[in-house]
């Protein structure tokens, strides 16, 4: 029998919680193996809110209960130990008498936060820690940033050609990257919570920001339009999916905000400052609204501020084969950026090809 160690399990529950993602928020990923003799018995992962977790679905799994006793569970996330839509994991686990519990992170929610790993250790239940623990706090990034900081994961998607640009000099953008890239885009739309732009991408691109180029949920479509400028008509306004305007406190008993709300949209208004918002009180407002990250699609200036003030996690960006020169727009706008000391700096995740364009994937250095 080939002999298998806690990472081999823990990347097939890491495997199983990604079939979740855009189907369990405000929850978060998780995926689950029950392992007897170095076979894998067991499988599940937490597939819609509301729904059973990721232990109960892979003990469910088991067709002989009576292998349990001799088992060890694999979970990518520390089992819960409260009630909430469903009862306690860790309740679970100890009546079914698993000797053996190994996890890939602890839950930072209030409510568990290590007090499921102290059910089980008080049941007399051997526990490992920290297996694969880097990947597994990756795969619930968001849900993590939302519980340790009371702010929603950011994520900036650009699409560029090699030399930086996102348009031509008469601002043409539509195609920088290839079919296989926007339909990667659709596929990161369908697992975050919501979607982000400005005022000017919103009427420029009379963008839709819906999922069209693959299967799932379409995300809260958020716009930062601080005057309620845009017009009725957009396509950012229609049924399709939700619809969340920010504005500025000053336009909030205007004529324009009925006439909104008459058409479903719904709006907040916070704090600006020389025509821009406040991003951390518009942040905040998501969090309000159990958003657990959010894909901003800005252009330059959106895209410079969130650098700027700090609120930016990850970036990803769709380098496109082609070169636009000097008098292309970049992708930031400045940054006051004046010495190499002063520029903002990220680490590299893994590059991956879609058809001729390269994502480049890049977290924001603590």
């Amino acid at each position: 029998m080939e002999l298998r160690d806690d990472a081999f399990f823990m990347r097939r529950a890491l495997e199983l919680a990604m079939l979740g993602a855009g189907r369990v928020s405000p929850n978060p990923v998780v995926g689950a193996v029950v392992v007897c003799d170095q076979q894998i018995i067991g499988e599940g992962y937490h597939q819609e809110f509301g729904g059973p977790h990721a232990e109960v679905r892979a003990i469910a799994s088991v067709a002989d209960e009576s292998l349990l006793t001799h088992s060890t569970l694999y979970v990518t996330l520390e089992p819960c130990a409260h009630f909430g839509k469903t009862p306690p994991c860790s309740d679970l686990i100890v009546e079914k008498g698993i000797g053996c519990v190994v996890i890939g992170c602890r839950d930072p929610h209030v409510k568990v936060a290590g007090k499921g790993i102290a059910k089980l250790h008080a049941a007399g239940i051997v526990v490992r820690e920290g297996v694969l623990e880097a990947e597994c706090v990756r795969c619930n990034e968001a849900f993590i940033k939302s519980h340790t900081t009371g702010l929603p994961f950011v994520a900036l998607k650009l699409a560029q050609t090699l030399d930086g640009k996102i348009a031509t000099s008469l601002g043409a953008s539509r195609w920088i990257t290839g079919e296989e890239s926007r339909s990667e885009v659709h596929r990161l739309r369908s697992i975050y919570d919501a979607v982000m732009v400005g005022e000017a991408t919103a009427r420029s691109d009379d963008a839709q920001l819906t999922v069209r180029h693959c299967s799932g949920r379409n995300p809260l479509r958020v716009v930062l339009d601080c005057r309620l400028s845009l017009p009725l008509e957009s396509k950012i306004f229609d049924s399709e999916a939700p619809t969340l305007v920010a504005a500025s406190s000053v336009y909030a008993g205007s004529p324009k905000a009925v006439q909104l709300r008459e058409r479903g949209v719904e709006l907040f208004f916070v704090d600006e400052h020389s025509g821009k918002l406040n991003l951390q009180q518009v942040l905040a407002e998501l969090h309000k609204r159990r958003v657990l990250s959010v894909l901003v699609e800005g252009g330059s200036r959106l895209s410079a501020s969130f650098i700027r003030e700090k609120l930016v996690d990850k970036i990803l960006i769709f380098l496109a084969p082609k070169l636009f020169g000097g008098d292309g727009l970049s992708a930031f706008a400045p940054l006051g950026v004046s010495i190499p000391g002063q520029a903002v700096n990220f680490r590299f995740g893994c590059p991956k090809f879609f058809g001729p364009d390269l994502l480049v994937e890049a977290y924001v250095e603590a």
